[in-house]
């Protein structure tokens, strides 16, 4: 066999023995994550926290209509003002207080026959009110109307900070799971290793009072109204996938 022909030789057994051993490797770890997919144990586990509401959002509407679009702004600026001066009076913070929306419409007169006629704009600004001391919230709904608020469109108790309450539930849920991979592991006499999938479900989201009131305070001189803040829940459920060893 001449140099050349050995040369070949040499070559094709370093690919094949190359090829084999890629082949068993890739063979190997699909044993391996076959196993770590299909040998797995699930738990379960619920957690729970109740808490009362520390912040009412109010969204209130202030609408207003002039001959000019200059005219009807002016006017609902002034409106405007008077609402924002009576939240300051509550001593509810400028942070508390935002314009959500600003919308200019033109108004129409439709003639029998004819093209439609502007006869004026009308100007509707939207407002949400964040109020922290839930003990004054019936005298702020009753009072924006007062001020110039033409109604308000509904209002909510809320958690200011709900991710925190969903954190207390989410560790409690966890620490179920957990307890009930230990009572089977000791009853069903397997071993369990590491955790290979974790996975949680939010239930409940803080928000237990929705109201429509765009009846409260039209008019003025209206009763303050009582608002009854109730309790927020939320309820997190977790499933653990542990590999069994």
């Amino acid at each position: 066999m001449n140099n050349f022909n050995k040369t070949i030789l040499s070559w094709s057994i370093i690919v094949l023995v190359i090829i084999l051993a890629v082949f068993l490797v890739v063979s190997t770890n699909q044993k391996l994550n076959t196993a770590t997919t299909t040998n797995t144990m699930s738990f379960s586990g619920e957690g729970k926290v109740s808490a009362k509401p520390d912040v009412a959002v109010i969204d209130l509407s202030i609408l207003t209509q002039g001959p000019t679009s200059k005219a009807a702004q002016d006017e609902n600026s002034g409106k405007s003002q008077k609402v924002t001066d009576f939240l300051k009076g509550q001593k509810i913070d400028d942070k508390d207080v935002k314009t959500v929306s600003y919308n200019i419409y033109p108004q129409y007169y439709y003639p029998k026959n004819g093209s439609p006629e502007i006869t004026g704009y009308q100007v509707n600004e939207m407002l949400e009110v964040k109020v922290r001391d839930l003990n004054i919230v019936g005298a702020v709904l009753d009072g924006v109307v007062s001020a110039g608020a033409n109604q308000v469109n509904s209002f909510s108790f809320q958690i200011d900070n709900p991710d925190k309450l969903k954190a207390q539930a989410r560790t409690q849920a966890i620490a179920d799971a957990k307890a009930k991979a230990n009572e089977l592991r000791g009853q069903l006499g397997i071993d369990l290793g590491k955790i290979v999938n974790f996975s949680e479900g939010v239930t409940g989201y803080p928000m237990p009072l929705y109201e429509k009131s765009s009846a409260i305070g039209l008019g003025g001189g209206s009763v303050v109204p009582s608002v009854p803040t109730g309790e927020n829940e939320v309820t997190v459920d977790v499933t653990i996938t542990y590999q069994i060893k």
